[in-house]
């Protein structure tokens, strides 16, 4: 009878552990709220197929599209939190709540759980060669003698370089038009033949324009250099502080046990540190980022005050 305790207790204790050895029991489905194709597409894959070596089981990448990743979104946030089912979830995460409150979920911050971040890239202001502007501060001061008169392109209202360029205006007081398109390709199309005369666009989008001299690069929207465009300075060398960059990063169902996300914190880690991956991806303008759950929390919470700000105050809507 004394016995039967002092045995009990560490088959309990040893209860816990187990669960986490044997994750993962089956294939991982990381989920995307893009179509196939695109860089976060294949960025997403690249990073699964890696993570699959870590883990000794299938990673998969499942495409549910609609309602600005909504859809994703939501189906991961209510998901059974056993880390089998996995969210690429991107800078939307951070803009929705205030774009669209009506999307789920509503909190991102306390229905998903960070793993880590995948990979950040900027956007590319660039003009059509009319414009008589070959620097950020020309750009800036041109807008401010022609207030109202430079349409202003982007792939989409609430997208990440319709918020760069709104950004922009707040912080430098121009007037300009917002032309939003659905997607980036057709709006390069409007900004090659000068129906439209700038947008901030992805550097892969932007990067045959600029070199044909279809377009004229001005700037980089993120901190430094891209190296597919190295003589682009940042926005920030005109505008201090300046920073509007797409970002990546895994997340899981809020109540996924600790020990199950460090197992796919440390996979991804793997993933993300991989010399060929990252050259592979740099070749496709995109910045594979190493970092951990607390690097992708500060980072959601610091975008999710930052874009509600702008879009409060810009009183922007989704059309």
């Amino acid at each position: 009878m004394r016995r039967r305790p002092l045995l009990a207790a560490p088959l309990l204790v040893a209860g816990l552990p187990a669960r986490a050895q044997d994750f993962p029991a089956r294939a991982v489905t990381v989920v995307s709220g893009y179509a196939p194709g695109g860089v976060t597409d294949i960025t997403s894959r690249a990073v699964a197929e890696r993570m699959a070596r870590e883990l000794g089981q299938p990673v998969v990448v499942e495409n549910r599209v609609g309602a600005a990743t909504a859809v994703a979104n939501t189906h991961v946030a209510q998901a059974r939190p056993d880390g089998h089912t996995l969210l690429m979830g991107t800078s939307t995460l951070a803009i929705n709540p205030a774009l669209q409150p009506h999307l789920t979920p509503r909190e991102p911050m306390r229905e998903l759980a960070p793993i880590g971040m995948v990979f950040r890239t900027a956007f590319v202001l660039h003009v059509h060669p009319a414009l008589p502007a070959r620097s950020t501060a020309e750009f800036i001061a041109y807008c401010r003698e022609n207030p109202g008169r430079v349409n202003f392109g982007s792939s989409g209202t609430g997208a990440v370089n319709h918020l760069a360029q709104a950004l922009l205006a707040a912080r430098t007081g121009i007037e300009v038009v917002h032309v939003p398109f659905r997607g980036g390709a057709p709006a390069l199309v409007e900004l090659r033949a000068g129906r439209i005369q700038a947008m901030f666009q992805a550097v892969l989008e932007a990067l045959p324009a600029v070199r044909e001299g279809a377009t004229r690069g001005l700037a980089i929207s993120g901190r430094e250099r891209s190296p597919l465009l190295p003589d682009l300075p940042p926005v920030a060398e005109t505008v201090p502080g300046f920073e509007a960059v797409f970002w990546q990063g895994l997340f899981a169902p809020a109540g996924t046990p600790a020990p199950v996300l460090a197992r796919l914190g440390a996979a991804l880690r793997a993933a993300t540190e991989d010399a060929a991956l990252r050259a592979r991806m740099a070749e496709q303008g995109v910045d594979i980022v190493t970092g951990d759950a607390n690097m992708l929390r500060e980072l959601l919470a610091r975008e999710t005050a930052q874009w509600g700000e702008l879009i409060r105050a810009a009183n922007i809507r989704p059309e």
